[in-house]
């Protein structure tokens, strides 16, 4: 198997980029995204080029660091999965493909396919934490919150912090998240456009969004209420 990639290479944050164009042969369909990217690396060190740099980590669909843009679609075009879950059986023998980085004001590249994700970081600090025992899982029937209320706040809860939803937004919106702090580090805001629930490798869904948004409005007329009676 062999595919045609042009990949964005760009040597430093502050450097200009260009894509380049690479044949990679000898692929089996069997082959994860991120291991052909392993190989043409080998083969570039072996040539005395340097290799493309891309971030990874778990490789199992957890952290979500290894997500880029294929072909225009965040972590590409498998739904409800991270680059790191993507195999080559997913494409055909001979496609050319596009890989780039996170295309927002918020992730800054660093290099190639790399991109800067302290925002997500920052954002998650900005929520603060709380401190509880730990022990062994308690009895699901003494847990005062519904199941149903319990059920829905997963959907939240299995985001991975990769940033697809804000590459692919056109606002480049993180509509999980701390709504002041992801204001300051130059997120855009929803506008119910949807293709962050297209790009989630989570398939978090539209309207757990929609439902955070009517919360935040809800809780910012509030706020705006107490000003005004203080």
């Amino acid at each position: 198997m062999k595919l045609v990639l042009h990949v964005w290479r760009q040597a430093a944050p502050d450097a200009a980029g260009a894509f380049e164009r690479f044949e990679v042969a000898g692929l089996s369909p069997e082959m994860s995204f991120l291991e052909m990217l392993d190989l043409l690396n080998e083969r570039l060190i072996s040539a005395g080029q340097p290799p493309i740099a891309f971030d990874s980590d778990c490789r199992e669909g957890i952290c979500g660091a290894c997500g880029f843009v294929i072909n225009g679609e965040a972590h590409g075009p498998l739904p409800g999965a991270t680059v790191c879950q993507l195999h080559l059986r997913t494409f055909h023998d001979g496609d050319e493909l596009w890989l780039e980085p996170w295309r927002a004001r918020a992730f800054p590249v660093l290099r190639d396919l790399m991109v800067d994700r302290g925002a997500l970081d920052r954002i998650i600090a900005a929520g603060g934490y709380v401190s509880v025992a730990t022990g062994s899982a308690p009895e699901a029937n003494t847990l005062p919150i519904p199941k149903p209320d319990a059920d829905r706040s997963m959907d939240a809860a299995a985001c991975i912090g990769c940033g697809a939803c804000a590459a692919a937004c056109p606002n480049g919106s993180a509509a999980l998240s701390m709504v002041r702090q992801a204001d300051g580090e130059g997120f855009g805001a929803c506008s119910n456009i949807g293709e962050c629930e297209a790009a989630c490798p989570k398939s978090i869904p539209a309207t757990l969004i929609g439902r955070m948004n009517r919360d935040f409005l809800a809780g910012a007329w509030v706020e705006r209420a107490r000003i005004r009676v203080k």
